[in-house]
């Protein structure tokens, strides 16, 4: 019996130990702003900039290894954003070297936003969930969604 307690205590304790070290080595990531001051996605490669404009809209730019902007290549961006009960979907399309949402952000200033990115349209996708708050950070001075303080 007592050994069942000790593993059992142990087995918590290894359990804790692990969760807490990953739950702090994923805070300290750096986060990094992209070349429009933007949050740069990186789960996919290349990585990409989501920046709201000041009409509401989404520019995504894809990003090169040196952290500047690229062209996009054969890409799929599709945007879900807002109340789960109905959501605002955007698609992209081309303007220049980069790509721009078809329609404005839904309202309000504080929202849950899924990217989901394709490398080629037969692709699979990969996704990052944030929310988007459109509110000023008061350390870096740029859109909570795309703060890169510590806080």
């Amino acid at each position: 019996m007592k050994i069942k307690t000790i593993v059992s205590s142990f087995l918590a304790l290894l359990v804790l130990g692990l969760t807490t070290s990953i739950a702090e080595a994923h805070s300290n990531e750096k986060k990094i702003a992209g070349p429009n001051g933007g949050r740069v996605l990186t789960k996919v490669e290349p990585h990409a900039e989501f920046f709201v404009t000041a009409e509401r809209k989404v520019q995504i730019t894809f990003l090169g290894e040196d952290g500047k902007a690229i062209a996009p290549a054969a890409q799929v961006v599709a945007v879900t954003a807002g109340d789960r009960a109905a959501p605002t979907k955007l698609s992209f399309a081309k303007s220049g070297d980069v790509l721009i949402s078809d329609v404005a952000l839904p309202a309000g200033n504080n929202f849950p936003a899924v990217v989901q990115i394709k490398a080629t349209p037969d692709a699979k996708a990969v996704a990052e969930k944030f929310n988007v708050n459109l509110s000023q950070c008061g350390e870096c001075d740029k859109a909570e969604y795309a703060c890169t303080c510590a806080h």
